[in-house]
C-alpha cells in the first residue's frame, strides 16, 4: 500500500489531538530524568527497566520514571560513566544489537539551559529515548528542460541501520562536539566526494525541522519484545545547486551509488517507502520549500508542515549555523 506524505511525517501522536492514544503509548515506557534538572530527557521502554538491574545508589524507579539520582561530583562525566554502566547490563541481559551498532560515537543529552549533562553511546540512545540530531544535505540540478533534479545515495546493504534503502545525498548525526556546518562539509567529503571548495562555496543552511518517530524495536530489544523505541530528532538541513559535470561518488563503504532523480522517481519512492525514514521527511521538507508541494496540491499541507516543525517536550541542543 502506496503511502501518503501525511502518512510519512504522522507518528507519534499530538496530545492536543488524539489525547487518549497518546495517554495509552506513555503507559508503555519510564520518563528518563536526571535529579535536580526539571526535564524529561527520554523514554525507556518498561520492559527494559524491568529487563536489567538499577543499582539504587544511583538510580530511582517509580511507576512512571527513572531517575539517575546526581552522582556527588554532580559532573557530566560521572553521569555518563553511570549511563554506560547501564548500557552493559543491557548487553549482558541480551540487548546484543547495542554491539552489532557500536561506534564509539557519543551523543549529548542536553539539560534545559543547552548545557551538556551527560552523553551515550550512539548505538544505544534510542533505547533512551533522548532527542538525537542529526546534518542532511540535498545536492540538486536544476534547468529549464529538466527542471529540479536530486541527486540521491543508495544506502550500502553492509550499513547497521536501513541498508539498501535511499538516503539525501549526504547525512549524518551530530556527535558531542560537532557543529552542524563542520559535520556537514565532513559528511559531504567524505560520502559523496563533492571537492570541499564546491561545499564551502555553494552550500547554504535552510533551517532546521523536527519529528518524533517511533521505530520498530523487534531487533532492538529482547526476544520476544514489541515495544517501539522514541526517537524525537533534530535535523539541521543544507542544499546545494550543482552543475550538470559534478556528479556525486561513493567515497566510503557507506553508499553503494548516487542517481539523479526527477520528482516523479522522488514521490514514487516515497509512496513505496523505500526512503529511510528522516531522509524521507527532508525530502518532503524540500519539496514545500521549492513549490513542488502547495496547499493546491496537497489536502495535508499545514498539518504536514506542522509535523515537521514539532515542539519537542525535551530540551534541545542551541547551534548558531
Amino acid at each position: 500500500m502506496s503511502k501518503t506524505l501525511f502518512d510519512i511525517v504522522s507518528d507519534f501522536p499530538y496530545y492536543e489531538e488524539e489525547p487518549a492514544r497518546f495517554t495509552a503509548t506513555l503507559k508503555s515506557y519510564h520518563a528518563f530524568k536526571v535529579q535536580g534538572i526539571d526535564a524529561t530527557l527520554g523514554y525507556i521502554p518498561n520492559t527494559l527497566v524491568q529487563g536489567i538491574p538499577w543499582p539504587r545508589e544511583h538510580w530511582m524507579i517509580d511507576s512512571g520514571a527513572i531517575v539517575l539520582i546526581n552522582p556527588p561530583d554532580n559532573a557530566a562525566s560521572t553521569r555518563t560513566q553511570i549511563i554506560q554502566n547501564a548500557i552493559n547490563r543491557m548487553i549482558e541481559a541480551g540487548y546484543t544489537d547495542i554491539l552489532k551498532g557500536w561506534r564509539n560515537e557519543r551523543f549529548p543529552v542536553y539539560g534545559p539551559g543547552g548545557d551538556v549533562i551527560l552523553e551515550i553511546e550512539r548505538s544505544a540512545s534510542a533505547l533512551f529515548g533522548i532527542v538525537t540530531s542529526g546534518v542532511q544535505m540535498l545536492c540538486y540540478v536544476k534547468d529549464a528542460k529538466n527542471g529540479i533534479r536530486l541527486w540521491i545515495a543508495k544506502r550500502s546493504m553492509r550499513k547497521q541501520t536501513y541498508p539498501g534503502m535511499f538516503d539525501c545525498t549526504a547525512a549524518g548525526a551530530l556527535s558531542a562536539g560537532e557543529s552542524p556546518r563542520s559535520a556537514m562539509i565532513l559528511e559531504a567529503t567524505d560520502e559523496a566526494s563533492i571537492a570541499r571548495e564546491i561545499i564551502k562555496s555553494g552550500m547554504r543552511y535552510v533551517g532546521t525541522i523536527s519529528y518524533f518517530h517511533m521505530k520498530d524495536s523487534s531487533l532492538a530489544l529482547s526476544e520476544g519484545s514489541s515495544t517501539a523505541v522514541l526517537l524525537p530528532e533534530v535535523e539541521y538541513l543544507y542544499e546545494l545547486q550543482l552543475d550538470e559535470g559534478t556528479v556525486p561518488r561513493p567515497k566510503d563503504s557507506e553508499v553503494e551509488d548516487f542517481r539523479l532523480w526527477n520528482m516523479d522517481q522522488l514521490v514514487d519512492a516515497l509512496g513505496r517507502g523505500s526512503f529511510k525514514p528522516n531522509s524521507a521527511v527532508v525530502v518532503i521538507d524540500f519539496f514545500i520549500r521549492h513549490g513542488v508541494i502547495t496547499p493546491e496540491t496537497e489536502p495535508m499541507y499545514e498539518e504536514i508542515i506542522r509535523r515537521l516543525h514539532r515542539e519537542l517536550s525535551f530540551p534541545t541542543a542551541h547551534w548558531s549555523v
